[in-house]
């Protein structure tokens, strides 16, 4: 059988703190692999001035090392001696399909994500993470309140 790998939703909220907490605690019991997703909200399609074009590419680099060194770094160092082999992939778009594609990509079985709690009907309205993932992972997908 093929090792296990959980796919954990991070964004530096204590809600994927605590998904990521759970991802590892059951790691530990089954000798999967963890792997530490940031998406960051990037859309090729939006409208941009001049000066936010001029100025993209630096904010993307600058994006991505505040990604790793503010969310991703400290969780490692939380978790160093687990004895959980962690992984950490940052991608660029709309977190629940990067997050559904990478699920798929690296043959996740299972998907963890924090729930904010909101009420249905703002998820209704806006949308959320987690009910986007509910609708597409067709692997076990577990919410984390």
């Amino acid at each position: 059988m093929a090792k296990q790998r959980y796919v954990v939703g991070i964004d530096n909220s204590e809600w994927a703190a605590r998904a990521l907490n759970r991802a590892v605690e059951l790691a530990k019991q089954t000798g999967a692999e963890v792997d530490l997703v940031g998406v960051i909200d990037w859309s090729g399609h939006e409208a941009l001035t001049l000066d936010e074009l001029a100025h993209r590419k630096i904010d993307k680099i600058e994006e991505h090392d505040n990604l790793f060194d503010n969310t991703f770094a400290p969780l490692l160092t939380q978790y160093a001696d687990s004895g959980v082999q962690l992984n950490t992939k940052i991608m660029w778009g709309k977190p629940t399909e990067s997050l559904h594609r990478h699920s798929k990509d690296s043959k996740a079985t299972m998907v963890f994500v924090g729930r904010r709690g909101r009420s249905a009907l703002l998820n209704i309205v806006t949308g959320s993470t987690a009910t986007g993932l509910s609708n597409l992972v067709g692997i076990p997908l577990v919410l984390v309140p």
